[in-house]
């Protein structure tokens, strides 16, 4: 008996998924940056929870981020049977916004294809948010990038990281590094925002936020 010699993976598939698979991978890459301060000095602070995520994505696509870009590590791979994009300015979270248009300009990207990944203290520990679009909220990461790339519509996923104790100071406090027990609530919640990228590669961002906005 003569076997082929190649498949087409999509003939191995019923109707509906082919046609989602075939869609997704036809469509321009999701760019997902996650934001951070640079340096050993804050690896693992609440502020650094965005690249915290990317890093995530990156060891379960087997990937390897590198400085292909000005101000920017990133790696070209894919997520759900999709292309993306992952990357992590290596600029101060303040000042995102450079490193987020020179990645769109790179890959003659809209915004619309941006995923852009913080912090937020106005959430629970652990939480996650999605939305399509939207204001800064108060991030200076946020506001950094719609100030650079002219708009604030496009998506992005918050962590909570939770509010300090009354009296403490919020800088400190984005910029400490997470309490044992946080930290597994936090790890938790990583795992959660990869799982979050996959749907939204394979079944879009309004399924995707359906699933993730609510309590974990």
């Amino acid at each position: 008996m003569v076997l082929k010699k190649f498949l087409d993976p999509f003939r191995l598939l019923k109707g509906e998924e082919r046609e989602g698979m075939e869609n997704a991978s036809s469509r321009k890459p999701l760019i997902v940056v996650g934001l951070a301060n640079p340096g050993a000095k804050y690896r693992g602070t609440r502020h650094n929870v965005g690249a915290m995520l990317v890093d995530e994505l990156a060891r379960r696509a087997g990937a390897r981020l590198e400085n292909k870009v000005r101000d920017t590590e990133l790696v070209e791979t894919e997520i759900g049977e999709a292309p993306v994009i992952i990357a992590k300015p290596i600029t101060f979270v303040n000042d995102s916004g450079k490193s987020v248009r020179n990645i769109l300009r790179k890959f003659n990207t809209e915004p619309d294809r941006l995923l852009l990944v913080v912090d937020d203290m106005d959430l629970n520990i652990g939480r996650l948010r999605l939305r399509a679009g939207g204001s800064s909220g108060g991030h200076n990461g946020l506001k950094s990038v719609q100030q650079l790339i002219g708009t604030g519509e496009f998506p992005r996923l918050r962590i909570g990281v939770g509010r300090p104790p009354a009296g403490s100071d919020p800088i400190k406090h984005v910029l400490g590094r997470f309490r044992p027990d946080e930290r597994r609530v936090i790890d938790d919640a990583l795992n959660r925002s990869a799982d979050a990228v996959e749907v939204i590669q394979r079944e879009g961002l309004d399924k995707a936020m359906e699933i993730f906005n609510r309590p974990a």
